[in-house]
């Protein structure tokens, strides 16, 4: 049963309030199923046609569409279509839905931090070639488990309570001289806030710097976590488009509104692994500082750069304080470590160490100092140069097998770094089911679709290959062969 016109007096947006529109048009469908407007069963529109009918960004509508299925108000049907869930249990005008088990519910806010953007294809558990993943049999679990017994041994109680809750010293002092003389960045121990992960940091520092109704600019297609963060934080999201030198900032210049924040991996586009130029880099940081932004730099797989030549770091170019920047030890070590980092400018230091201490975004004590230790000694920097020679090795072996089986279906380039690769498919395909149907012969591979917001959307496939070995990459891609063969 197809729902009417569903602009039909239904959903009207203020452009003016401060409300993400987001917000409103999921406001605006959840009334209408509880007005009775809406039946169990009624398809909505696709994203793509109600964002044309509405006037806004896929995205916007996507976000809506990620709040009413997590309030069970709408559910996925087969071909992917959305249609209103057969639990949204309609009740009167003014009277607000049951949530589908008891009376409890997330919140509007609540909803906006759960809102999953990856979808339910995005493989999240184990499995061969899953992208981002490092390699268990590199890492030095002997070695590693000697320096984290060192540092149990000899954590002083202080440590072990409530101080240096945001970043032990011995950690942050090790991190502000590596980060120096590797990646050029200006930062003072006092600089650096240790969180938990990645996604901490950039969760952390949206709610903290922006408002809800802000804009954020993203690379399109680009990380979605750090949408997922900027969606949380009830901010805007606008794409900037990606090519083979990064970013492209002067597709933003006609863009009326100033963003408040902008997020790039300028080392390593995600997902596909180009590095922004010098240029570029240069009229990013001009762009943020004549509208007033926050550059949110993170440095994404800068340790696995398999050819040439680093590019210094955004943060280290800039001139005033435009620049964050962030870093994980979840690709280089393990994700399980939970260590990740944030550079800050020096005056905003104080406040937002206790915003990440009062929200709870904090990272292991023995850990921090453990890894203090194995940075200081040297061991940190022959892992790398260790690693960076296996992923090279077995990135190259994952694009060949691939190019030899199915070159002429499909467009890949060898890596020049990163633990991952993005494959485009040069036909017309649903890399959602296929990437389903991979995860189900044991690939936890990742369709490439989610990935972009503004820009025509690229089917194709994320796959991971540092813990690739010779057999997952022949295995893989026969199964993908026979798959796109059988249509």
């Amino acid at each position: 049963m197809k729902v009417p016109d569903i602009l039909d007096g239904l959903v009207s947006l203020d452009r003016q309030a401060s409300v993400p529109l987001g917000q409103q048009i999921y406001r605006a469908i959840r009334s209408a199923v509880g007005n009775g407007h809406f039946k169990p069963g009624m398809v909505l529109p696709s994203s793509r046609d109600l964002a044309n009918r509405l006037g806004v960004s896929r995205n916007t509508v996507n976000v809506a569409f990620e709040l009413l299925q997590a309030e069970s108000i709408v559910t996925v049907g087969p071909g992917r279509a959305r249609i209103i869930s057969d639990s949204a249990v309609l009740e009167g005008e003014g009277r607000s839905l049951p949530s589908a088990s008891g009376s409890a519910k997330l919140s509007a806010r609540g909803a906006c931090l759960a809102a999953d953007l990856r979808g339910d294809n995005w493989a999240f558990r184990h499995g061969a070639l899953q992208p981002g993943a490092p390699a268990l049999d590199s890492f030095p679990h002997d070695l590693w488990g000697r320096f984290l017994r060192r540092a149990a041994r000899r954590t002083s109680q202080p440590e072990l309570l409530y101080e240096n809750a945001t970043g032990h010293p011995e950690l942050t002092h090790v991190l502000s001289e590596y980060l120096a003389s590797e990646r050029g960045v200006r930062a003072e121990p006092h600089q650096i806030i240790v969180t938990g992960s990645m996604q901490a940091s950039l969760s952390g520092l949206s709610q903290a710097l922006a408002d809800p109704g802000n804009l954020a600019w993203i690379e399109d297609p680009g990380y979605l976590g750090a949408r997922t963060a900027f969606v949380g934080a009830g901010l805007s999201v606008h794409g900037m488009p990606v090519d083979h030198d990064g970013a492209v900032v002067d597709a933003m210049a006609d863009h009326g509104s100033s963003p408040k924040l902008i997020y790039v991996t300028p080392s390593h586009s995600y997902p596909f692994g180009s590095r922004m130029t010098l240029a570029r880099r240069l009229k990013l940081l001009e762009v943020a500082r004549e509208r007033g932004a926050i550059i949110l730099e993170d440095d994404y797989d800068s340790e696995f750069l398999f050819e040439g030549r680093p590019i210094a770091a955004l943060q280290g170019l800039a001139q005033a304080d435009e620049v964050i920047y962030l870093g994980t030890f979840s690709k280089s070590l393990l994700p399980g470590l939970r260590v990740s980092y944030c550079v800050v400018p020096d005056h905003l230091a104080d406040g937002l160490r206790r915003v990440f201490r009062q929200t709870g975004r904090l990272a292991n004590v023995h850990a921090q100092i453990a890894l203090a230790d194995f940075i200081s000694s040297g061991e940190y920097r022959a892992h790398l140069k260790r690693i960076r020679q296996l992923y090279q090795v077995r990135g190259r072996a994952l694009v060949q097998a691939l190019k030899s089986r199915l070159g002429n279906a499909l467009f890949v380039e060898i890596p020049t770094g990163n633990v991952q690769i993005a494959v485009r498919f040069r036909g017309a395909l649903d890399d959602g089911l296929l990437a389903k149907k991979l995860q189900a012969r044991g690939f936890a591979v990742s369709p490439l679709s989610p990935c972009f917001l503004d820009r025509p959307v690229e089917p194709g496939l994320i796959i991971g290959f540092a813990a690739a070995t010779s057999a997952q990459i022949e295995a893989f891609a026969t199964a993908l062969s026979e798959l796109l063969e059988g249509g």
